[in-house]
């Protein structure tokens, strides 16, 4: 493989040229345009190659391919035991919310941790307010 098929490329098409446009994020200026997708991917991949020449005859830096972001090790999902009375007075209060228990939880949540950055909190910066849970 050589490595102008390393780049991240993008491919759209354009209204105003009639056809498709195929960027390389990585390298700026650097597109193609094509009738077809695979037209300009395979335009672009000469343009790569051209860009990347250019670059080194002008003693300019070369940026390296970039890469794909990391997944978030993050799912949002969370498996929380709680004590039954606990359970109870967080759905009641949901219920009288008029939203779900765990829409109720997650507010109370950000609504606590607000509160606790508050006393970090730049001037003029309003924060939500936590409703009592009874």
């Amino acid at each position: 493989m050589n490595k102008s098929q390393t780049y991240a490329t993008h491919v759209y098409w354009d209204e105003r040229d009639n056809g498709f446009i195929a960027i390389a994020p990585d390298l700026p200026g650097c597109s193609a345009f094509g009738d077809t997708k695979q037209e300009a991917w395979q335009e672009l991949d000469h343009a790569i190659v051209g860009w990347i020449e250019a670059a080194v005859a002008a003693g300019e830096p070369v940026p390296e391919p970039s890469k794909p972001p990391k997944p978030s090790s993050y799912s949002g999902k969370v498996l929380l035991r709680i004590p039954a009375s606990l359970h109870e007075k967080l759905a009641k209060e949901a219920e009288r919310e008029g939203v779900s228990l765990n829409q109720w939880m997650v507010t109370l949540l950000s609504a606590g941790l607000f509160s606790q950055a508050s006393s970090r909190k730049p001037q003029g910066v309003n924060l939500p307010h936590a409703h009592a849970v009874g």
